[in-house]
């Protein structure tokens, strides 16, 4: 019983550090999609609160290039995000529980009618080609992208089959397994990941100490 307990503690003892989990204002980009990034905006706090945030999110979602000023953002495009948000998240969830979200259908069809933002070529300092905007693009335009890839992505039965519902302790997460052999379990293994192996961890040092 000994031994065991000293082999349980020294494995225990020499186990890498948990990653830190990332911060519940920066915003996420590893769901797999734009539109699943878009219902990671609201776990587990609100991350588009602000029209600041919104911008960085555009750009890191890559809805916009970096450069890109998003000059007529205003308070309002943050209540067309949320709902947006609201309705992608009524249709992919329905989507994995077996529910019909018409309601939610139609809006998200009604978006994607409209023209996303239409991108061009242009020279960087260093003579590379470089996306930018033929124009800095109004809400409707972000939206209808975000739409168009809701779409998409639930009408692809190979991309469809590999969304998944994180396995994480109230984790409301959505994301695309696209790992070898479809084996990812979390969101974020930084995030809900390292939450079961800092439980794991503690178990076995609650073992060790039996």
């Amino acid at each position: 019983m000994a031994s065991g307990a000293t082999s349980v503690a020294a494995a225990t003892r020499t186990s890498p550090a948990p990653a830190a989990a990332p911060s519940p204002h920066e915003p996420r980009f590893d769901a797999g999609r734009i539109c699943l990034d878009l219902l990671a905006t609201a776990h587990p706090e609100e991350r588009l609160s602000s029209v600041e945030r919104l911008r960085t999110w555009c750009a890191g979602a890559g809805l916009v290039p970096a450069s890109t000023p998003l000059s007529e953002a205003e308070p309002s495009w943050l209540a067309a995000f949320h709902e947006l948000r609201f309705h992608v998240g009524q249709l992919v969830r329905g989507e994995l529980d077996g529910r019909y979200a018409g309601g939610a259908l139609e809006r998200v069809n009604a978006l994607a009618r409209w023209a996303p933002p239409a991108p061009r070529a242009v020279r960087a300092e260093d003579g590379t080609l470089v996306r930018a905007l033929h124009a800095d693009p109004g809400s409707t335009a972000l939206l209808a992208a975000i739409a168009r890839d809701a779409v998409e992505l639930l009408t692809d039965p190979v991309a469809r089959a590999g969304l998944r519902q994180c396995e994480g302790d109230n984790c409301p997460l959505i994301y695309l397994d696209t790992s070898r052999g479809r084996r990812r379990r979390w969101c974020s293994s930084e995030a809900c990941g390292n939450r079961e192996r800092v439980a794991r961890h503690r178990r076995r040092a609650a073992l060790a100490r039996a």
